[in-house]
């Protein structure tokens, strides 16, 4: 526990509560309503405080922590907002995007290779093979099982993690996706026909890529 993982810690914490509470305004629901706190209040500055202080020990450089800082304080807001309204707004989406080409065209992301030439063309690659893969495979399931905010999601991810790790993560995702939703079924939270997020746990998969696949 260096002061760098505790001070990052402290800092997810405190932006995943004010996550959730911007999530519970933004975007603005239909019928003007805010949301009062709840279990997301509590799970989002959790899950916040856990990623960003693992990342205080992931990469040996500051440039690499700042960047990933970014990136993950977007993907908290993301899962704020997909837990709460079930969207992950373009204006999270979108810069994300262009965060991960910009890092990955300089040379200097380290997980897709570092300064090696032509490594951003399998990260390119997964950023549009994977999700199109689950955006088809979601067809039969109707609309909105798998949604182009998912689809813009995992492209940034894609950008940013590689295509490996992204790969993983996703499999982690669906592995915790299954283990919630058998859950919830058994305890009679949810029923067969209810509509869950897939959102949450592609951004949990995402955090798993970046922090623990090595």
């Amino acid at each position: 526990m260096t002061p760098l993982v505790v001070a990052l810690a402290c800092l997810g914490l405190a932006w995943g509560l004010l996550a959730d509470r911007m999530a519970a305004r933004w975007p603005t629901h239909d019928d003007g309503s805010i949301r009062a706190v709840d279990w997301r209040t509590a799970a989002v500055p959790l899950v916040g405080a856990v990623a960003l202080g693992l990342l205080g020990r992931r990469f040996p450089d500051a440039g690499s922590t700042l960047v990933y800082g970014v990136v993950f304080l977007g993907l908290i807001l993301l899962l704020a907002t997909d837990l709460d309204q079930r969207t992950l707004p373009d204006e999270i989406t979108w810069p994300l995007i262009g965060l991960g080409t910009i890092y990955g065209l300089t040379g200097q992301n380290p997980l897709i290779g570092h300064a090696v030439p032509g490594a951003m063309l399998p990260a390119v690659v997964g950023a549009i093979v994977i999700p199109a893969v689950f955006f088809i495979l979601s067809i039969p399931f109707g609309a909105g099982a798998f949604g182009l905010g998912d689809v813009k999601l995992l492209f940034g991810v894609g950008l940013l993690a590689g295509l490996e790790r992204t790969a993983f993560g996703v499999i982690v995702g669906v592995l915790v996706s299954g283990v919630v939703i058998v859950a919830l079924l058994m305890t009679r939270r949810i029923g067969l026909k209810s509509f869950i997020p897939y959102g949450p746990f592609l951004i949990i998969g995402a955090f798993w890529a970046v922090l623990l696949q090595s």
